[in-house]
Order: C-alpha cells, then structure tokens, then sequence
C-alpha cells in the first residue's frame, strides 16, 4: 500500500486500517437472542449480529507470522512500511450464563511458565488481580471491591476466562503461538 500525496490520513488512521481485523459476522438465531444479558442486548432490539473467536484468531495469522505492513509518512514526503506483530497482554471473556467448568484464570509468568491462579496465594495478587478475581480471594480492605466484582458482573456477565501476560512485551511470544493455549480450555468456538 503505498500512500497517497494528496491524502489527508495520519499515521494513526492507516495504522487503525491496516491492524484492525476484519471478521465475517453471522446472525444469532432468535432463540439465543432470548438467552443474552438484557444489558447487552435488549430483547425489543432487532438482530444481533456476532462471530466466533476461531475467526477473529483466523485474522491474525499471517500478521503473527510476517507482521501488519502499515505505511508511514515521513516529514520529508517519503514514506515506508513499518511491520508489527500483534501480541496478547490480556483476554477477559464474559458469558450469560454459569460456566460448567467454572473461571479459569491462567497467568504467564516472566520466565514463560503459565500458572493457574488458584494455586497461587491471594497475598502476591496486583490491584488489577484484586478486581477481577472471583474465585473467593478477597483483599484486606473488606467487602467492597468484591461487590464491585459482583456488580460488574450483573452488567457484563460470568467471567468465564481471564488471562494476563506478565512478561515484558519484548519476551512475548506472537498471538497466534499464543492461541493454542486458549483453545486448550475450549474457546476456539466461542
């Protein structure tokens, strides 16, 4: 993609076209329209549109393993493509109804290990951790940040899945070597 002189797009615009993917959608059928989050979706609303993450994964293939080509305009009117792969920092993924395997919470560690947090202490969790966890660890200042939890979860539903990397983004690993560890607890067709 070479860039137009007379264009008047920034940097940001062609790195937003070039990195967004773009995902078929499908229609869900009105039968599980009934069973959506009235939040999410009122029931008098018209259709609703959706797509599986097994597509979504599917878009980042090729960039995980060449890098999005995105053009850049230099100040002196020559322009180049900058190549950038695409990482996974952090996943949260929220479902209408009660899991049947309950949440999972699955943590990389700096030196590449993946724990699952219900082996780990509630004494070493982030701030960011305290929030989201729902798996009975609760902080030293009581009740409060746990209703919270419980009301974000009225508004967005089961957290079925959460994941953080925690290595430094120069250690990490492109998303699509990071997918076969999401579809190994059964998201691929979500």
């Amino acid at each position: 993609m070479m860039l137009d002189k007379g264009s008047s797009q920034s940097n940001l615009d062609f790195f937003l076209q070039c990195t967004t993917p773009v995902v078929q959608s499908q229609f869900l059928p009105q039968t599980e329209i009934r069973k959506l989050n009235r939040l999410w979706h009122p029931r008098e609303r018209g259709p609703v549109e959706y797509f599986t993450l097994g597509d979504l994964w599917s878009c980042f293939d090729e960039w995980s393993a060449y890098g999005a080509g995105v053009p850049i305009a230099l100040d002196n009117g020559e322009s180049l493509i900058q190549y950038y792969v695409p990482y996974l920092s952090a996943i949260q993924i929220f479902t209408s109804s009660p899991s049947v395997n309950g949440f999972r919470d699955e943590t990389e560690s700096g030196d590449g290990e993946t724990r699952d947090s219900f082996s780990d202490s509630c004494s070493d969790e982030s701030e960011i951790d305290k929030i989201w966890r729902s798996d009975g660890c609760s902080s030293e200042e009581g009740g409060s940040e746990q209703d919270n939890v419980w009301h974000l979860n009225d508004r967005l539903g089961y957290l079925y899945f959460q994941y953080f990397e925690r290595s430094t983004p120069y250690g990490r690993v492109p998303l699509m070597d990071k997918v076969p560890l999401i579809v190994h607890f059964g998201f691929f067709n979500l």
